[in-house]
């Protein structure tokens, strides 16, 4: 029985041109789009330019009454519990906490959860162990 092999096979040294064509593709300065609409635009001079306001209350980056590792904790709940849990009760939550790989230091903070409420989401969640949570205005 006789192999034939053909010019459009891949093989290493094959690997190696195609892929010095495509990085010479990538690092092109032009578009790699053939149909123009496509291409990004600039935003057109009748656009709106954002602005800092005084009356404004955003700080950027934390919500008011949080701070950075409040959120970052909250995150990592949301993160290792998803967003089909809830409600939950706490052993769900933290066989959930375990099932996903969650940090020893959430699962510690989850045992400390009422044992008989349920959480309709990770805000309340966040809540009951104690990790601060921005309150909304009326």
């Amino acid at each position: 029985m006789v192999m034939e092999h053909g010019t459009d096979k891949t093989g290493p040294a094959r690997d190696d041109v195609m892929k010095r064509q495509l990085r010479g593709q990538m690092t092109a300065e032009r578009s790699l789009w053939l149909e123009e609409e496509h291409e990004l635009q600039p935003a057109g001079e009748d656009q709106p330019v954002a602005a800092w306001s005084p009356e404004s209350d955003f700080r950027g980056g934390t919500p008011r009454g949080m701070t950075e590792e409040d959120v970052g904790l909250r995150s990592e709940f949301a993160r290792h519990l998803g967003r089909s849990l809830y409600p939950a009760d706490r052993n769900t939550i933290i066989e959930t906490l375990r099932r996903n790989n969650a940090p020893d230091r959430l699962v510690t903070m989850a045992e400390r959860l009422p044992a008989h409420e349920r959480f309709g989401n990770v805000q309340s969640i966040a809540e009951a162990v104690g990790i601060a949570t921005e309150h909304w205005r009326s």
